[in-house]
């Protein structure tokens, strides 16, 4: 997923820098990262929990097909995201993470189709075993078996992430409720700085769109008294 993110912003860069040669004659150093540009997806529920005083409902992120797969919690609380993608994998997760070996040849389990019918047994076995386990332990087995996993961070360790201010990401935002801190696009372009203008509030610009797109004055001004559109300033 990181990957594809990277990607879309790695073009929609190439595309400014482009745009800014053909306008200013000037070339472009670009700087995208995997981490920004999730960062960018995760903006909505980032937003909803800082600003909102609870971060939104997780609709879960298994796998329709591939058990076990997805956020597991470990005893301390914390959550773990890891994915299994073939049997030798499997076999490795049994042994080195669950440490029993013996689940890899239970008949319930001993592939992928069965695993995914019993995928509430297998879930039972995983959160057994890092139910005795913090997250960074279960990580450091995951690690050993060579099993692709990530600590699943809260949306309030996302918005506290570190990386966000060593990477220079925040920016001050007005809006009508009052300054927020806003993350930056995450692509970035050498020499130039994202315009990040104040929050519009509800109806500042109607009459300049409707303008522009050819009503006159006294149409607009009709549309607010008959309450088609709201302007600034008037409920």
């Amino acid at each position: 997923m990181a990957d594809i993110a990277a990607g879309m912003y790695a073009m929609s860069s190439i595309l400014a820098a482009l745009y800014r040669r053909q306008n200013e004659g000037a070339g472009a150093t670009l700087d995208i990262t995997m981490f920004e540009s999730l960062g960018e997806w995760m903006g909505f529920p980032g937003y909803f929990t800082a600003y909102g005083g609870e971060a939104p409902a997780r609709t879960g992120a298994s796998h329709a097909t591939i058990v076990p797969y997805g956020p597991f919690k470990a005893g301390d609380g914390g959550t773990v995201f890891l994915s299994i993608q073939n049997e030798r994998e499997f076999e490795r997760f049994c042994e080195v993470v669950l440490e029993k070996g013996s689940l890899a040849k239970d008949p319930r389990f001993s592939n992928g189709p069965l695993r995914a019918q019993n995928r509430n047994a297998m879930h039972e076995e995983i959160l057994r075993e890092f139910s005795k386990l913090s997250a960074q332990q279960v990580i450091e087995r995951l690690e050993k078996a060579g099993i692709a996993n990530a600590k699943l961070n809260t949306m309030q360790e996302f918005w506290d992430h570190p990386q966000l201010e060593a990477r220079d990401r925040w920016r001050e935002v007005a809006t009508p409720a009052g300054p927020i801190d806003a993350i930056k696009p995450p692509f970035n372009i050498d020499g130039f700085e994202p315009r990040m203008d104040a929050v519009p509030a509800l109806g500042a610009h109607s009459s300049a769109i409707l303008s522009e797109l050819g009503f006159s004055t006294t149409e607009i001004q009709s549309f607010v008294r008959e309450k088609i559109i709201q302007e600034e300033g008037n409920p």
